[in-house]
């Protein structure tokens, strides 16, 4: 609304604004506070303005959130259901039941709109189809991506992306009293995130380019979890490379850097 009316917008984490805050040593929490120290804060921090989705990713939004819920709904019923089976209730059993069925038809009629709204507009179906050319992206991953990211060209690199998502590599190494293992930095957006940790699962064993990365990591003693986090990562990069790129996914190319560009 804000963007739409002219203003200049920045989406700033707020783990930021809550760094800042224990740099000032903040010790009041009222809303005049807050509101003087987010101002103090957008004075100093150099802020990158926003800029609003499209509306067809907007309704794209509204249709995968929706589609979520549904899913989250059948998995409660179902575990209702998987409980209910062990006592006597048998009315309450049918009723259950006539729920899941509801919402498996009404999952179905809205992945079907999903797949209709991306039809219907083409710079949505063209990146979408660009993606599902990467061995481990499906419909729902891809039509989940441009849902949560929108437009990855906006993005100066792939880097920037990946640490968008949260899907960048933490070092834990400080002198010789730390040296844990790298781990996910989560510091980005969780939905899309968490869409992309199947992919990730898939990909690692059907995707030439991800199977090659983490064979090698694998020798090199990473945990089966640190793998995985890798190749979500490397997933990141090969979205980015074929939208930036407008070409489909060929694994040769992204073979003849992978020596430089490991993951976690």
């Amino acid at each position: 609304m804000l963007a739409d009316a002219g203003w200049a917008i920045s989406v700033v984490n707020p783990v930021r604004i809550t760094g800042f805050a224990q740099s000032e040593l903040s010790r009041n929490k009222t809303d005049k506070a807050d509101a003087k120290l987010i101002a103090r804060f957008a004075q100093k921090a150099e802020l990158q303005l926003w800029q609003p989705p499209s509306l067809a990713v907007r309704e794209l939004r509204a249709l995968v959130d929706r589609l979520q819920a549904l899913i989250d709904m059948r998995q409660q019923e179902l575990n209702r259901l998987e409980a209910i089976d062990q006592g006597s209730v048998i009315s309450v059993g049918d009723m259950v039941r006539e729920h899941i069925d509801w919402l498996n038809s009404e999952i179905k009629n809205v992945q079907s709109e999903i797949d209709d709204h991306i039809d219907g507009n083409p710079e949505l179906k063209h990146d979408a189809e660009l993606m599902e050319s990467i061995p481990g992206i499906g419909k729902r991953a891809s039509a989940q991506f441009l849902a949560y990211i929108g437009d990855v060209r906006r993005f100066k690199s792939a880097k920037a992306l990946a640490a968008f998502i949260g899907v960048t590599p933490r070092q834990k190494q400080s002198g010789t009293s730390l040296n844990g293992r790298s781990s996910l930095s989560r510091a980005g957006h969780t939905a899309a995130r968490k869409a992309l940790f199947m992919p990730g699962m898939v990909a690692k064993h059907h995707n030439p380019v991800i199977i090659a990365m983490a064979q090698r990591l694998e020798q090199r003693g990473l945990t089966p979890k640190a793998i995985v986090g890798a190749s979500m990562r490397k997933l990141v990069h090969l979205i980015y490379g074929v939208l930036k790129s407008g070409q489909p996914f060929k694994a040769e190319i992204p073979m003849a850097g992978i020596e430089v560009q490991e993951g976690i």
